[in-house]
């Protein structure tokens, strides 16, 4: 049992047989009491922004003891989180160079991340670890033909025939095929249209060894993992800055109340930027998806990577076809136009997905930086800290996020170099002290 003045509306001033009962009372219980304003809640650490980054560093500081509340201006892993294709893509050839060593840690961490949060939640999380096919894009190019690795992971017709027979194959001067080819990828597309599309398939391909995961499934399964290990929550309420007293930042403020707490840190993806007093240079960048039901269970293996499109199979058949890159502000709208678009390119790979029944589709803001490296660490704020930026790579980074961040947070040195992602690259984008 726990007293607390709110219990003593009725009677502001006790009477001094009422005190003495009270003293032996916590004398003797061995209930811990917690003395405070009832008035004013306090967290050692709020943390702004309930996607997988938040979600996962607040089970990160829960670990090490701290009281933790999340602040979420919609529902927790309603955002960028929840529209994710979630290919856990850990490659150098189509990861930055400053970017390859957390994200490599990340991957390595992961069958232990997902294996908690599915212990701890009671919930899948569709860990799958067949791998992803490569058809090259011209950013791959000129492609690392002299090493050793590349040579080996590169993949013959009949690597691709026997890793996914149900890859399109065809003869590229088989005039019969070119024209069933256009039949299904729809009558208006121009020869010059077909052609392209056969060339995209005769290029290079390359098998790379990572994973996947349901997005959905991982933030939801985090999100139970949080409430069970205590985390608290306020979902609906927009953070519109962080209250600085003496210099240091002391908690938030809110569309609706302020919040206490000893350190505040930003996950608030796309939406870092508009908390003052720091203008984070982040920005919506958004991603379109669409969703279809396979004919079959056993359709696809891998995640299928090309220019046009690529594809993530579920374990439950659902595939994945996406996705854009667009610079449209906060618009979460789709266009019928770019669904179409992912539909004849996923037929046009795999020509089964002509019988896929169209599921759902969606579109995602992920949270871009000027230099497309997540943003990390302390501001120059004291206790305030940032872990936001994470643009297409955000469910790859949530392990890594969470521990070092953990560890800036509780003042360990982390394990990686985090200079590339600090937040003083953009010392210009503070708005006021």
């Amino acid at each position: 049992m726990v007293l607390r003045p709110a219990q003593l509306k009725h009677n502001p001033q006790p009477s001094l047989h009422f005190s003495c009962l009270l003293l032996q009372f916590l004398s003797s219980s061995t209930t811990p009491v917690f003395f405070y304003n009832a008035r004013v809640k306090s967290w050692d650490i709020v943390i702004v922004g309930g996607g997988i980054i938040g979600l996962s560093l607040s089970i990160a500081l829960r670990k090490r003891g701290a009281t933790v509340l999340i602040v979420e201006r919609g529902e927790p892993g309603r955002e960028a989180s929840h529209a994710a294709g979630g290919m856990l893509v850990d490659c150098p050839l189509e990861t930055q160079a400053a970017l390859q060593p957390l994200a490599s840690a990340s991957a390595r961490m992961y069958p232990e991340f997902a294996y908690e949060l599915e212990v701890e939640s009671g919930m899948k999380v569709d860990l799958r670890d067949q791998g992803a096919i490569v058809f090259p894009s011209k950013e791959h190019f000129p492609l690392p033909v002299r090493d050793p690795e590349f040579r080996a992971a590169a993949l013959s017709f009949a690597d691709l025939e026997r890793l996914e027979p149900a890859l399109r194959r065809i003869a590229s001067d088989d005039a019969q095929e070119r024209e069933l080819a256009r039949a299904e990828l729809g009558p208006e597309m121009s020869l010059q249209e077909i052609g392209d599309f056969f060339k995209s398939i005769y290029r290079p391909a390359f098998y790379v060894k990572e994973r996947s995961v349901d997005p959905r499934a991982l933030t939801t399964a985090a999100w139970a993992t949080a409430k069970r290990r205590g985390v608290d929550f306020s979902s609906g309420n927009e953070v519109t800055s962080v209250t600085i007293v003496g210099g240091r930042a002391t908690g938030v403020a809110t569309t609706k109340t302020v919040l206490h707490a000893a350190k505040v840190v930003n996950c608030a993806g796309a939406w870092s930027g508009q908390i003052e007093p720091h203008a984070f240079p982040t920005r919506p960048v958004k991603g379109q998806m669409l969703c279809l039901a396979a004919p079959s269970r056993e359709l696809l293996k891998h995640v299928i990577r090309s220019p046009e499109v690529y594809l993530i199979p579920r374990s439950d058949g659902r595939i994945l076809a996406g996705a854009t890159v667009e610079e449209a502000g906060f618009d979460k709208r789709t266009d019928a136009a770019t669904m179409q678009r992912f539909h004849r390119a996923a037929i046009a790979l795999v020509p089964e997905l002509r019988d896929a029944k169209i599921l759902e589709d969606w579109a995602g803001l992920r949270p871009g930086t000027p230099d497309a490296l997540p943003i990390l660490g302390a501001t120059t704020t004291p206790d305030y800290y940032v872990a936001t930026g994470h643009f297409r790579d955000g469910i790859l980074l949530a392990p890594i996020t969470a521990q070092v961040m953990a560890d800036v947070i509780s003042g360990v040195e982390p394990t990686h170099d985090l200079m590339p992602f600090s937040p003083s690259r953009f010392e210009a984008g503070t708005a006021h002290s």
